[in-house]
């Protein structure tokens, strides 16, 4: 709060400001932010990696069926179940199943793809305690 003293005791005014309690000057603690629940349980690089990657295949996706994302037909393209399998070959074949709609050539698509996902860790849904 200011404070303006009088013209009476002052040939000129001033004004005070009280100090906080405590008298000190630092300055406000900025607060921490926290991570959110799911970067918590999940690693956020991995999760930033699946995103980059659902990204990529809906870009992709759009130019192999020649439309825009909404038009994209019915397509599950689930990572996790492909890195459970055993070789890039049943990846491959995987992926090329789910693809058998798409009249364009989609073998480039699909080793970007096995590419990708090569090295990422499956994203195991994290048991409550």
């Amino acid at each position: 709060m200011a404070a303006v003293t009088s013209p009476e005791t002052s040939p000129q005014p001033r004004v005070y400001f009280q100090t906080p309690a405590g008298g000190t000057t630092e300055e406000p603690e900025i607060p921490v932010r926290k991570q959110g629940r799911v970067t918590v349980k999940y690693d956020r690089k991995e999760l930033r990696k699946r995103l980059n990657l659902e990204e990529w295949i809906i870009d992709q996706l759009t130019d192999l069926y020649d439309c825009e994302e909404e038009a994209i037909p019915e397509l599950e393209i689930d990572v996790d179940e492909l890195l459970d399998m055993p070789s890039d070959v049943e990846r491959a074949a995987r992926v090329k199943d789910l693809l058998v709609d798409c009249y364009k050539p989609s073998e480039e698509f699909v080793l970007g793809l096995i590419d990708k996902i090569r090295g990422m860790q499956k994203l195991s849904t994290p048991q409550k305690k």
